[in-house]
Parts: structure tokens; sequence; C-alpha cells
């Protein structure tokens, strides 16, 4: 019997219980890895010899009846330190030496008894909601012709298609939820200090958290506590009260018909489960959107001063984004003082209702074509971004919890989801609703036809 496809949760409980070993686990999954990332072009790079040493000394470990994540195959998006392996940034020009030591939130991983298969694809400097570069494009396994999404595109192909079934990757304006959407996959963004960052010079002005990327909200769950080093709290949900919002924060964009319809499919469980469901939603101030933008901008302007790298050596559209973003640090657009009283208004918002959570959609339109956009122009990269991905960038803004929830397929075969979005300290409360959702329409665990070993 095979471990490909099976959940994180089954396996550490069958590594914790004796009834298989780590590294059967691990040749499982290399093995599969070998066919599948042909075709998906999910990893940057693939440490398999390492991994299965990996895998021996969790096999070995005295405490492994203990370990959450026992022998459990996961991965991490190339912008987080692994030690021993370059950390890339998706992008040649930013690439780094190899780490000396593991981020934390590796650290925590492999402490929980994971095992660390490589390092997954992402845009250059995780700029992107689509992954590509000049070694490459990394496909969606739902649909090849399509992008997994961005940035944590290469860690949502890698789960999607079954080649682990848990992945790390970071959000900073929707790089989590908008690639677990992309992918059919549930996608946690915590909310602001719930997990430690450390990705100089200042996370994006502290708009990026670390995540996971699942098939099933036990399994997020279960990685969302190891990089938070805390244990979960069961939620008694009893009946809540939530908003329902499809109002796009960026100006004549919206929803199309099979994420609205998805939307109103999870409103009617919703209700049908016991709770209250009223059509609300924050407003978004017309600052929002500029501001927005010229964080997103000053972000990338100050990673690049920051690593020191020379402009001329980035990809055409970065190197436009970045000298935008220096413009606007320069200038004074980006405050914190802005950020903050957006996240109060939105707090505002979940008290005065008083509502427990809102619910929106998570994209707006099907995932863009998976083509070179490293080769197109800064335009037509921003403007697919806009079309197609509105939804997740608020609530990095806003620093709250918010969560990418598969709810079924769409007529076009890919998949469809929504958001779910709560206020501080909420991550638990959100899962849990998620966990109802999955109860009540179980989804697809991974894209059609995958796994597959031949």
């Amino acid at each position: 019997m095979s471990w490909v496809g099976r959940t994180a949760t089954d396996i550490a409980l069958a590594v914790r219980a004796g009834e298989t070993t780590a590294v059967q686990v691990l040749a499982d999954h290399l093995e599969h890895l070998a066919v599948a990332d042909a075709a998906v072009n999910a990893f940057r790079i693939v440490c398999a010899a390492p991994a299965m040493a990996e895998a021996e000394q969790v096999d070995a470990r005295p405490d492994r009846a203990e370990l959450p994540l026992a022998g459990v195959p996961v991965a991490v998006k190339e912008n987080t330190p692994v030690a021993g392996l370059p950390t890339w940034h998706g992008s040649i020009a930013a690439r780094q030496e190899v780490a000396e030591a593991d981020h934390e939130v590796v650290r925590r991983l492999r402490a929980a008894g994971a095992v660390v298969v490589g390092t997954t694809r992402m845009p250059e400097l995780g700029v992107w909601g689509t992954t590509d570069d000049e070694t490459g494009i990394t496909r969606n396994p739902w649909q090849p012709e399509r992008t997994a999404g961005g940035s944590s595109g290469g860690s949502a192909a890698a789960v999607a298609a079954g080649i682990v079934p848990l992945a790390h990757g970071n959000d900073g304006l929707g790089s989590v939820r908008i690639p677990a959407a992309c992918c059919g996959l549930v996608g946690v963004k915590p909310g602001r200090g719930v997990v430690p960052v450390d990705l100089p010079p200042d996370g994006w002005f502290g708009l990026t958290e670390h995540g996971v990327l699942a098939t099933t909200v036990a399994d997020a769950a279960t990685g969302l506590a190891v990089l938070a080093a805390r244990t979960p709290v069961e939620v008694d949900l009893g009946g809540l009260r939530i908003a329902v919002s499809h109002r796009s924060p960026v100006a004549g964009v919206r929803a199309d018909r099979g994420f609205r319809e998805a939307l109103s499919t999870t409103v009617q469980l919703l209700t049908g489960l016991g709770h209250d469901a009223v059509r609300a939603g924050p407003a978004f101030p017309l600052s929002l959107q500029p501001r927005g933008l010229a964080t997103w901008f000053a972000g990338v302007y100050r990673a690049v001063d920051h690593a020191g790298l020379d402009p001329r050596s980035l990809q055409p559209r970065t190197r436009r984004h970045a000298a935008l973003g220096r413009t606007a640090y320069r200038r004074g657009w980006v405050r914190e003082a802005d950020r903050e009283a957006f996240r109060a208004q939105v707090v505002e918002f979940f008290s005065h209702g008083p509502f427990d959570l809102l619910v929106t959609p998570v994209l707006a339109g099907r995932p863009p074509a998976a083509v070179a956009w490293s080769d197109r122009s800064w335009r037509a990269n921003i403007t697919a971004n806009a079309r197609y991905a509105p939804y997740a960038a608020p609530w990095n803004l806003a620093g709250l919890p918010a969560i990418a929830v598969p709810t079924g397929v769409r007529t076009d075969g890919l998949p469809a989801g929504v958001q779910l979005v709560g206020p501080p300290g909420a991550e638990d409360l959100l899962l849990a609703v998620a966990a109802q959702l999955e109860s009540a329409r179980p989804w697809t665990r991974h894209a059609p036809g995958w796994p597959r070993t031949t």
C-alpha cells in the first residue's frame, strides 16, 4: 500500500503507532514526486538524500509517539531558509547562498516530526499571483494550461498533485489563499503575531504571515498549530452571526458567476447548520486601493534595497514594480497609521455587527493561463492579478486571520472556494467553521487524476 494521497493526519497517526515508518512514507512520496513534478514543476530543489536521512532520524526518535507530524513529508516555500539549501526567492538574481540554519518555522516543522522534501517555486520576490521564471512554469494540477497561482504556487501544486500532503507558504497580499483557491486546497493565513515571520527587511511592512496549504481542515489546523507552537483550541460554534459580502476591494472587478455561486452555496450550507447569515461587509475606503498598491510596490523596493540587488538584474516587471515602490516609499505614501486605521475600522465592523466572521469570494475569476508571465510587461501582470484575485489583500493590510476553503468544482472543471475572515484571534473559530463546511459537503482532495505514480 502506498502512502501517497493519504492525509498528514493519517500518516502521522500510523508512524506514531508503528504501523509504518517515516522512511517508507518518504520513499512512496519520492517515487510519486519523480513522476508528478515533471508535469507540474512545483519544486525548485528536491533534497532526497537529506530527506531520507531525516526520515531515519524520525523513526529513531524516542518521542516519535508524541510527534504531531511524525513522518509527514512537507515542502517549504523557497523564500524561507532551509539549512543546507540556497534560498532562491523565485529569482536567479535574488538567490542567496546555502542557509546555515533553518528558519524558525522550518525548525518547528522538523521538531514536530515533519520531513522536508525540498523547496517549492515562487515568482520573483513573491510579487505575483502566477508562478514562473526563465527556468520553467508551475502548472495547476487541475488544468495544466492554468497557473497554480502565486506566490506560493509551487506549494499549492505540490499538495494538489499529492506530492506532499502538507506544504508551507507565506502570504503578503494573498500568497497562500490565492494558490490554495486556484488548486482546490485549504489555505490558512494567520493573523498578526501568531507565527514568527522574520523575513527581512520587515515582511512587506508587517503584511506577510507564514501559513500552510493542505487538502483537509484537520491537516491545516495541525500545520498551523505547529507553526504557531500552540495547541489547537476546541471551539463550541453554537449559532454564529456571519456577514456575507461579494463586494470587491478593487474598483471595477467583481466575482464571476462561478465564484458568486460558490458563495451562495456556502451561505446556504451555513444557514442549514444553524448559523445566521446577513448580507453585510466592511466599507473599503477610497484610499484603500491606492494605499494598498503603494505598500505592495514599496515592499518590493525595500526587499530589493535591503538585499543590495542591482535592479537591472531583475525581471522587467519586477524592476518596474520596485521603481514605483522607491517613489512611493520616499514620498511617504506608505504609512503605518493608514494600515492601523483600516484595521480599527474592520475590527469595529466585527464588534459592532456584531459578526463572528465574514465570508467572501476568494477569487474573482479562473486562474490565468500558465505562460511565461515573467516575460510579459508590468502592466499585463498587474492587470491579470487584479482581475482574478482582488479579495485577499485587505486582510493582510488589517492583519486579520483568513482562510481559503474549497466548495466544490465549477462548470469549467476548476475548483471553487470561498474566503473566511475573522477578527483578531479567530484562527480556531475559522478552522472550526471550515471543518463544518468540509463535513457538510466534502470536497475532492486532489486534482482529478492525481496522485498517480505511473
